[in-house]
């Protein structure tokens, strides 16, 4: 797609007798602009499901103002921004050009986007100025006639009309934002709670495709979901009870966050976001976790086909990303040495390394993306949590479910640490690759307690939290003894090609050395923190 930009912005509610205040009187603002009006046109997009507005991405056509042309707005993970990509109008109105929907394939999957929604804006712009005029936001109050398209011929379209205002940063910071909140607050003027105009005007066709909740065990099964009599339920501020969260609820939230954190980082890797990959992988991670770890609460005869092809994507997507890890901590350390004991050319075969296996990662992420199995995979999750394999214990206290799964999870790493610390006591020279795969497979279950962990913290409390941070203090002390393999094999195949043109090999086996240093004083740190990890276990499942 063509150029893009982050918009952070701050939507308010305008009636219509609504007058903006003098915002000169925000710190940083020295003068307004003359408001200039502006006619916009705007037709939006969208699947007969609305799946790009309920993933919060507006695409449109708009003409008029100073940016005519295709929209697409994408979430980000900043509160209050969007990123923004826009390509030219082109001549075709009814037909969205194939560089404008690629960024969203994942959410898309085939299903081509029709009109839904149209907007006619009348918009008059107030620019708020600073020092030598520079443009610090945009203040835009707008009218709108909004019509919701009728999405069947039984239905009728919906027309709405209302004010608002947008403040739009330029050049200026959150702190001027916050500024000109307190201005119109002072005013009399208050925050939108629509998120866009688009949710707005599909407001009611958004409401109906909210999934129904998990079926909740009958009335008399309150002994069982709530424990001991006087727990059914939690008092609420007025007295009532509360319902009991289910252990399904609690899962199939925590597996719609990873979902939509999955299309987020797929959307970041087709767009050139350089953590997308990494972003996507982790969301491969926890889903795979969740799913093995509650297998109480959804039937593994379902998700254990699901969890094989999240492996399956995760590990197409691990070329795009270790290599240029280990290369660019590796070019850091050469930076660093004494010139004398860099010998040859070695910064710049580290940086031409570099750029071609990011480039042969980009093109390896971009066909596992494309494969129809990917596509076919994230439509296998839309169905799981439409219609979940709810098992045996899905319709029990999320609490109690959520306890046991951290201490089975816990165990289960216990045993790969005991199993670690059986090649620790032999020759280590011996067994080294057998010692550095024990302590990767204890990484790896680190990583499922920390995930289980997660899910827990909202019942379990400052005892999960406490293991979250326990385990991610292990991920960052494995992953770097880790990350030393990769390094270490780099370091190899480095040296080979300088042999190969004649190079000195010297500072690649320094390289290799220190990274073998490295790795011992990771392993070190481990054994150290070892002991505390089985009571933070201990400790959030009796929470």
């Amino acid at each position: 797609m063509g150029s893009g930009q982050l918009e952070v912005e701050r939507k308010f509610e305008a009636g219509p007798d609504v007058v903006l205040p003098d915002l000169t009187v925000v710190d940083g603002v020295t003068a307004a602009g003359d408001p200039v009006t502006h006619e916009l046109d705007a037709t939006y997009y969208d699947t007969p499901d609305l799946r790009l507005a309920r993933a919060r991405i507006t695409l449109r056509r708009r003409s008029g103002g100073t940016d005519a042309g295709w929209h697409l707005k994408l979430p980000t993970a900043v509160a209050g921004s969007r990123r923004e990509l826009h390509a030219p109008l082109g001549t075709r109105r009814t037909l969205v050009p194939r560089a404008v929907t690629e960024p969203v394939t994942a959410v898309l999957r085939g299903v081509r986007p029709a009109p839904v929604a149209t907007l006619q804006t009348t918009r008059q712009v107030t620019h708020l100025l600073g020092d030598n005029g520079a443009v610090l936001a945009e203040v835009a109050v707008d009218t709108v006639t909004g019509t919701a398209l009728a999405p069947d011929p039984e239905t009728p379209a919906t027309v709405m009309t209302w004010r608002e205002i947008e403040v739009e940063l330029v050049g200026g910071d959150e702190a001027l934002l916050d500024g000109v909140t307190a201005a119109l607050a002072g005013a009399g003027i208050r925050p939108s709670d629509a998120p866009s105009k688009l949710s707005r005007v599909l407001a009611d066709r958004l409401a109906a495709l909210v999934p129904a909740p998990v079926a909740r065990p009958a009335a008399d099964s309150g002994a069982q979901r709530g424990g001991k009599k006087g727990k059914k339920g939690r008092k609420g501020e007025q007295g009532s009870a509360e319902p009991v969260p289910t252990a399904a609820e609690a899962v199939l939230g925590a597996l719609r966050s990873q979902v939509r954190a999955l299309q987020t980082a797929d959307i970041g890797v087709r767009t050139g976001d350089p953590e997308g990959v990494h972003d996507l992988r982790v969301a491969c991670r926890r889903l795979r976790s969740i799913l093995a770890a509650f297998r109480s609460v959804l039937d593994r005869t379902a998700t254990d086909p699901v969890r094989d092809e999240l492996q399956w994507i995760g590990a197409a997507l691990s070329g795009a990303r270790d290599g240029e890890v280990a290369l660019e901590h590796l070019k850091s350390v050469v930076a660093a040495q004494p010139v004398a004991l860099v010998r040859g050319p070695v910064a710049a075969r580290l940086q031409q390394s570099e750029v071609a296996d990011v480039e042969r990662g980009r093109k390896a992420a971009v066909r596992a993306l494309s494969d129809k199995r990917h596509l076919a995979l994230l439509d296998t999750l839309d169905a799981l949590l439409n219609d979940p394999p709810l098992a045996e214990a899905a319709g029990e206290p999320a609490r109690t479910v959520l306890a046991d799964a951290v201490k089975r999870t816990g165990k289960r790493l216990q045993a790969r640490i005991d199993e670690s610390r059986a090649h620790e006591q032999e020759d280590p020279g011996a067994h080294e690759e057998e010692s550095e795969h024990a302590l990767h497979e204890v990484r790896k279950s680190a990583k499922r307690v920390r995930y289980t962990a997660e899910v827990a913290t909202s019942l379990l409390g400052a005892p999960a939290e406490a293991l979250v941070a326990c385990m991610k203090e292990v991920q960052d002390v494995l992953g770097e003894a880790q990350d030393t393999v990769v390094a270490r094999q780099w370091c190899e195949r480095l040296a080979t090609a300088a042999v190969g043109a004649g190079e000195d090999t010297f500072t690649y086996g320094r390289l290799h050395a220190l990274e073998e240093m490295r790795a011992e004083h990771a392993d070190q740190r481990f054994w150290a923190l070892e002991p505390t990890l089985r009571a933070a276990v201990k400790a959030a499942a009796r929470a």
